[in-house]
């Protein structure tokens, strides 16, 4: 599960990781699982495409779908 790429499945009110300026991570928004707690709770980094994070949270399992990435390969 460490690693995984999820998506949110609701809105989430937080805080910007360096700013601290408030921010809202959508719906659908992609983050990384980073740690995994006990009783399905999950630390989940939200970075740029820069690779800089703008937020790390902890979430509930519940407000979490995992995504799948599939690369096709042409020859």
């Amino acid at each position: 599960m460490i690693l995984d790429i999820v998506a949110l499945t609701e809105d989430r009110q937080t805080t910007h990781f360096e700013t601290r300026e408030p921010i809202t991570l959508y719906k659908g928004q992609v983050g990384t699982i980073v740690m995994v707690y006990d009783n399905n709770v999950f630390e989940v980094d939200f970075s740029d495409n820069d690779g800089t994070t703008y937020a790390m949270e902890t979430i509930s399992g519940d407000q979490l779908m995992v995504t799948l990435l599939i690369v096709e390969v042409f020859a």
